[in-house]
């Protein structure tokens, strides 16, 4: 089996442990930019840097990534994990990488707990597109999930005015009015953006569009999708919580067989059969162990 490196965006280590020969003869690929992405790296580091000996005193809101491998880990490391801020009544809450609505800032201060914000910079600018955007009169439309935990922190910045649409018959029931303004999930499809923008063309006079999808979650898909078209077989690894993770299988399946991943564990040996060649991506919130488990498991296929 030969694997290797399309180009040098990958970690260091994919870029060493990727290269060598199986018994198979199967071609293994890694997709050009694949696994953490800057706002999850930075989002891991923080939580680590405010870990505590003490059991319950630095806990994150929510999972910090979509990753439950990844949150066991910190767990275990010192950082544990509540859903709402009645389970905190002292030490540090960390705000996740999804980011949170102005009040939990509020209640957080009033509770008089350290708090430590992960937001990814990139939820922060939607978020802050919302909030200005709404202050400004424009009736915001966010152009998401309307379940995703990102997508409610954005929706919470518009002072809870927004409309949320995520597919075009949606963007089609949006009421007219007098100012639109876009915003979009960080880790929503490009092309599903544009084709939901465009019914939205004709439902005011003035429009303003901030195209908040993040570059990672660009390069990722567009990768993936380039990849998926020259294997027989794509990998997905990532949380099955994780949207962009699953975005990511949903793209590969058009172009051909793809099985979404958690972890090594869930290869099947059949899945191989007859196979010449695998392509391997991952979610921006899978971390480069899960990763390189996956990739020893295929070796022996």
């Amino acid at each position: 089996m030969l694997y290797y490196v399309l180009d040098c965006k990958v970690p260091l280590w994919m870029q060493s442990r990727f290269f060598g020969y199986g018994d198979s003869g199967m071609e293994v690929i890694l997709a050009d930019y694949l696994g953490f992405c800057y706002g999850v790296k930075r989002a891991i580091k923080i939580a680590r840097e405010n870990a505590s000996e003490e059991d319950g005193a630095s806990c994150t809101l929510g999972p910090i990534i979509h990753n439950p491998q990844m949150v066991e880990r910190l767990k275990e490391e010192g950082v544990g994990m509540v859903e709402d801020l009645d389970g905190m009544e002292k030490g540090t809450i960390i705000i996740r990488s999804h980011g949170v609505g102005p009040q939990v800032y509020e209640a957080a201060e009033q509770k008089g707990l350290n708090l430590v914000d992960a937001t990814c910079p990139h939820v922060r600018k939607a978020q802050q597109a919302s909030k200005m955007l709404s202050e400004e009169g424009y009736q915001v439309v966010i152009v998401g999930e309307k379940e995703h935990p990102e997508v409610r922190s954005i929706f919470e910045w518009s002072a809870q005015t927004a409309v949320i649409v995520e597919t075009e018959e949606e963007a089609e029931a949006v009421e007219p009015c007098p100012r639109l303004g876009i915003v979009s999930q960080t880790t929503f499809s490009g092309s599903r953006f544009k084709e939901i923008v465009m019914k939205l063309l004709d439902k005011s006079r003035e429009i303003k569009i901030e195209r908040t999808i993040c570059t990672a979650t660009d390069q990722r898909q567009a990768a993936a999708m380039d990849l998926a078209s020259k294997v027989d077989l794509m990998l997905v690894i990532g949380g099955k919580n994780s949207a962009n993770t699953t975005r990511l299988a949903q793209l590969c399946a058009e172009k051909c067989k793809t099985y979404h991943i958690e972890t090594a564990a869930e290869l099947k040996s059949q899945w191989f059969d007859k196979i010449e060649k695998i392509g391997i991506t991952a979610g921006a919130s899978t971390p480069d162990w899960i990763i390189e488990e996956v990739h020893k498991q295929c070796q022996k296929k």
